[in-house]
């Protein structure tokens, strides 16, 4: 498989692969060099002298980039394996005083009062939901641009989805056409921080002070992002994360819920360990199930990991924001290309991913498709992201299941009714034409990387005619 056809999926899979081999075998980093914040890169070839005039490397000119990227996740036997081995030589693997000590950090670095480690993002946001009253009957709403752990907890507790529309200058929400979605059957709204940029909080709390609505942040590819200085997941009733192996905090399974609301996460730690009292340990028998629960407890291995990726999330979040702004103002000029926006009040982003739009206009008409192909061949690995979320065939599976059945009126249950109920036109534009994706790991890199990345970009700007015949 050429690696300009190399999925998400696959990438996820193989830097998965990478993260494994990494602690199983350090040796293999041994003679890797080190980058500021710590991460791992190789140049093993210098960068040849950028020229516009070479050909593109789609056509068979030299790519713009030869060195590998930085790697992801990184792991650093010297300075993480201490705990983690000590973690697996205890035999105290389930849910112990080291996953206590992870959720203790994880609260502190995002200023919640309280912490609850689960096993993924997706099941931080079901548990929340559900510990929130939200059940079969009740309207949630939702964005349409983002993963569909956002969408699936949703359906799993019987509420159903409704999808907003998001303003495409910053891929999130569009407060402005939530209250037109608002129905006497909403309950909840999740905004999501997609690729780490900040939704407009502000006004969506405000929207949903006025509809006396819930609010539960999807900030699972947010981490350290902040609003005014605060940070984000801290906004609403509740916050979700995720530490899946692609998150910028990476365990390569994980999730957490924040809350200042005792009550609430007395409840969820409850839920995620059966039902059982809260502060029962797991393991114990006999003391009695109070509520409807699951089992999402995270171990203690994976907590001794997540302890060890928080020490460099900071540092590895400064990098990003930095890397992020130099690179957007280097390409902001170039026809075609127009770069994320972030709303006013934002002090600082996470960058999980590096999004821009494409405007095939100005590149002779070159297809989206054409241009991520061509861009990867300079050695810039890039994706079109998501796929419109708000018509695939799981909603109507699940409106088709008993549950369902019963619980909605059959109109709503219509699925070609449903989906021009919830067309959202923007976020078709994004998905369809326009989106175009850096994964953070590249914003790892240094300032020339950046160069490397603009320079690529206008190379097939300069180009795009010669383009045109690739399919």
């Amino acid at each position: 498989m050429s690696q300009s056809n190399v999925s998400r999926r696959e990438f996820l899979k193989q830097n998965s692969l990478t993260g494994l081999g990494a602690i199983l075998t350090p040796s293999l980093l041994a003679d890797t060099p080190v980058g500021t914040p710590e991460i791992v890169t190789k140049r093993s070839i210098k960068p040849a002298p950028f020229s516009l005039a070479e050909p593109p490397a789609l056509l068979g000119g030299k790519p713009v980039r030869t060195a590998q990227w930085p790697t992801w996740p990184l792991w650093k036997p010297e300075q993480d394996e201490k705990q983690l081995l000590e973690v697996i030589r205890s035999g105290i693997w389930s849910r112990g005083n080291v996953v206590s000590e992870f959720e203790a950090k994880w609260a502190a670095a995002v200023g919640a009062k309280r912490s609850l480690a689960v096993v993924n993002g997706t099941n931080a946001i079901m548990a929340a939901l559900a510990q929130l009253d939200i059940r079969g009957g009740d309207e949630v709403l939702v964005p349409p641009y983002t993963f569909i752990g956002t969408v699936a907890p949703v359906l799993a507790t019987g509420a159903m989805p409704i999808f907003v529309d998001v303003d495409p200058e910053t891929f999130q929400i569009d407060p402005a056409k939530i209250e037109a979605k608002i129905t006497p059957r909403t309950k909840a709204i999740i905004p999501v921080h997609i690729l780490g940029l900040p939704a407009n909080m502000p006004q969506i709390l405000a929207i949903a002070k006025k509809h006396k609505l819930v609010v539960i942040e999807d900030a699972c590819q947010a981490h350290l992002a902040e609003i005014n200085h605060q940070k984000v997941g801290t906004f609403g009733h509740a916050g979700c994360f995720s530490f899946q192996n692609s998150k910028n905090l990476a365990i390569g399974e994980g999730g957490a819920i924040v809350s200042n609301d005792d009550a609430f996460m007395d409840r969820c730690f409850s839920y995620h360990n059966y039902g059982n009292p809260y502060g029962m340990v797991s393991g114990v028998i006999g003391a009695g199930t109070l509520i409807q629960g699951t089992k999402l407890r995270l171990t203690e291995y994976q907590a001794a990991i997540g302890l060890a990726q928080l020490k460099r999330l900071d540092a590895e979040t400064t990098t990003r924001n930095t890397n992020a702004a130099y690179l957007k103002a280097k390409i902001k000029s170039i026809p075609g290309i127009v770069p994320y926006k972030l709303y006013d009040d934002v002090t600082r982003a996470a960058f999980h991913l590096f999004p821009f739009r494409y405007k095939k206009e100005a590149f002779k008409g070159l297809s989206r498709e054409v241009f991520i192909k061509a861009l990867t061949a300079e050695g810039i690995p890039c994706s079109k992201g998501y796929a419109t979320l708000n018509n695939m065939p799981y909603l109507n599976d699940a409106f088709q299941s008993k549950n369902f059945q019963k619980m909605y009126p059959r109109a709503m249950l219509n699925f070609n009714s449903y989906v021009e109920r919830n067309h959202c036109p923007q976020n078709d534009r994004l998905c369809n034409e326009e989106a175009v994706w850096f994964t953070q790991n590249m914003l790892l890199g240094s300032q020339a990387d950046m160069d490397e990345i603009a320079n690529a970009i206008e190379k097939i700007h300069t180009h795009a005619d010669k383009l045109l015949s690739q399919k």
